[in-house]
């Protein structure tokens, strides 16, 4: 009866979306930059979780869609964004299914074989419910920005678990995936283990250099170029190792977005860029090619470099944080 309830819920939805697609989010919501909900979203998924012992199901977790009780430890587990599947193949588990931003629709480098084979149910902003239903997952995790809309539906494929919203709350996010997957103390210790290592690279860099580098973090995007800030995934990496950034880098939001013309507010010790898609899709040739970048302190010191965009600014997990520092390391020399 469950199996006839959720088709019936799935036609339904697809009389209202092609091919078994949902909708992207219609209008803005409160955990968007700028929301209501934006800044303090860390805040608020910090406290959820569950009060379950170790092993012990069934469990109820508490997270920004209410409460879910897992009757057993979840094996097919579906992720709907590039920071559950980061989080999910941190922890060992290989999920049956995966959503992947519309730029970059392919398995991140970074985590290759040990997702194993996932089917690809969608993008993260158009999920295909026929596709996630087929897979008979028993648990889906994601996140109220991505997918709020489509929460009531998934929830009655799957028990589905929900953070505020991707980015700089990437530890707690990563702490509530592990309490789904009864694997807290595993995430607790990769998460110390993160913060050592990013402490020993700024004492290192302070150590070798003798002061440590300002650093500006710089991304092309289609329509617009953003400076990364505090309120970021790779702005929490930058603050954990104590490396200083720009002035744009320190506002307390997501990013600074500036025009060509502006491009003089990316300057610092070090530029380091990313690209989001294909980049004959965003203005960087015109940047890069423009007569305002060679005049640039960093790109005169050859320290305007291009970063792995899928670990830098799309990772969101704590395999990408590791990978930064490891990048920061290579390009510091330190």
């Amino acid at each position: 009866m469950r199996s006839r309830g959720i088709a019936v819920l799935i036609a339904a939805a697809l009389m209202l979306t092609a091919c078994g697609q949902s909708p992207a989010t219609d209008g803005r919501s409160e955990v968007a930059v700028g929301g209501a909900g934006f800044q303090d979203a860390g805040a608020r998924t910090a406290k959820y979780g569950t009060d379950a012992l170790p092993g012990v199901f069934p469990r109820t977790i508490t997270h920004a869609m209410g409460k879910t009780t897992l009757e057993k430890k979840p094996t097919r587990v579906i992720v709907l964004d590039t920071g559950e599947l980061d989080n999910v193949v941190a922890l060992g588990v290989q999920p049956v299914g995966v959503a992947f931003p519309d730029g970059s629709p392919d398995m991140p480098s970074y985590v290759g074989d040990k997702a194993g084979k996932p089917a690809n149910v969608g993008t993260t902003n158009t999920l295909n419910l026929e596709a996630i239903a087929a897979l008979k997952p028993d648990l889906i995790l994601g996140s109220k920005l991505r997918a709020e809309k489509q929460y009531p539906l998934l929830a009655k494929i799957a028990p589905t678990v929900f953070s505020e919203r991707p980015g700089y709350t990437w530890k707690s996010n990563f702490r509530l995936n592990s309490a789904a997957l009864d694997r807290t103390e595993q995430a607790d210790k990769m998460i110390s283990d993160y913060e050592a290592a990013a402490r020993k690279l700024g004492q290192d860099a302070q150590a070798k250099l003798g002061k440590l580098p300002v650093i500006s973090m710089l991304r092309f995007m289609p329509g617009k170029i953003r400076l990364y800030a505090t309120k970021s995934f790779v702005g929490t990496v930058l603050a954990d190792t104590g490396l200083p950034v720009t002035e744009s880098g320190k506002a307390n939001d997501l990013a600074v977005e500036v025009s060509p013309e502006q491009i003089g507010k990316a300057d610092a010790d070090w530029i380091l860029w990313g690209t989001y898609g294909s980049p004959g899709k965003t203005g960087q040739a015109a940047v890069l090619g423009g007569p305002l970048w060679p005049t640039l302190g960093a790109v005169k010191a050859g320290h305007a470099k291009q970063v792995p965009d899928e670990t830098w600014y799309l990772g969101l997990g704590v395999l990408s944080a590791n990978s930064v520092l490891k990048d920061l390391r290579g390009l510091l020399g330190v």
